[in-house]
Order: structure tokens, then sequence, then C-alpha cells
């Protein structure tokens, strides 16, 4: 669990990062990338930045490079708007929240289909014996 002071240079570092990428870099091969999310180690001298970027894995792996090549640019402008010592080191890693999602939306549709067709033998279904197989106390006759 992160501390409160991770989780504050964390949030700092995102908000940094997104509104520099929103200006753009001079780097063609950059897509639109989205910053999702900042970890920060304990020691507050690692910064792991996660980032989705819309398009194909062409356009992601372009991306990846253009921010690997910026990597020293932003780390700059990252350490000129913090009040720390230390100006953490930058690592970019692919978010894999898109892919993720669109694997368990493909999940949840299979079994929809498999719920819809269950149902279907379901309706159709007659008992293997008897329909209340409960047993019931027996009546007594007339003659007792």
């Amino acid at each position: 669990m992160p501390s409160e002071r991770q989780a504050r240079l964390g949030d700092r570092i995102r908000v940094i990062l997104a509104e520099r990428l929103e200006k753009g870099l001079r780097d063609p091969r950059l897509g639109f990338v989205t910053i999702t999310d900042v970890r920060v180690t304990g020691d507050l001298q690692h910064a792991s930045v996660f980032y989705t970027v819309l398009g194909s894995a062409e356009e992601r792996e372009a991306s990846a490079k253009a921010l690997k090549a910026a990597t020293g640019m932003l780390r700059s402008e990252v350490g000129k708007h913090l009040n720390v010592r230390l100006t953490p080191s930058l690592e970019f890693i692919l978010d894999a929240i898109p892919e993720n999602a669109g694997h368990i939306e493909d999940l949840l549709r299979e079994a929809r289909e498999r719920d819809q067709a269950v149902a279907g033998i379901a309706s159709s279904a007659t008992y293997a014996g008897e329909a209340d197989p409960y047993v019931k106390p027996r009546e007594l006759d007339d003659e007792d």
C-alpha cells in the first residue's frame, strides 16, 4: 500500500506528464497517449508511468519508442515542477487495460450466449420423475 506521500507525488507526476504530452512533443511517432497511472517507489526515486495509446499495434510501438526517446526531457520537466530533492527516474509501461477489457467483454458475451442456450434447453425439459419429488404425508382413509 503506497504511503500518502507516494500517492501525492504519483498524482502530481501524472498531471505534469499529461499536461506536457497535451502540449505535444516534437516526435511524429507519438500517437494519442493517455497517462493512466503513476506509481512511485517507497524511496521516491523511481516512477513507473502507465499509459495507453489509441490505435494499432504499430502506433503503440512507435509511441513507446517516442516516449523512451523523450524520457530525459520529460524527467527534466517533472523536476522543474516538483519540490523534491531528487527527481525520480521515469519508466514508461504500456498499460494493458484496453486489451484486458476486450478479453473480459468477449468472455462475458460467451457466458451470456451459453446461458441463453441452457435456458432454451431448460424451457423444453420435462421432469425425469414426478413433478413434485417431495414425500407428502399420507391421507387417512375414511374407514379409520
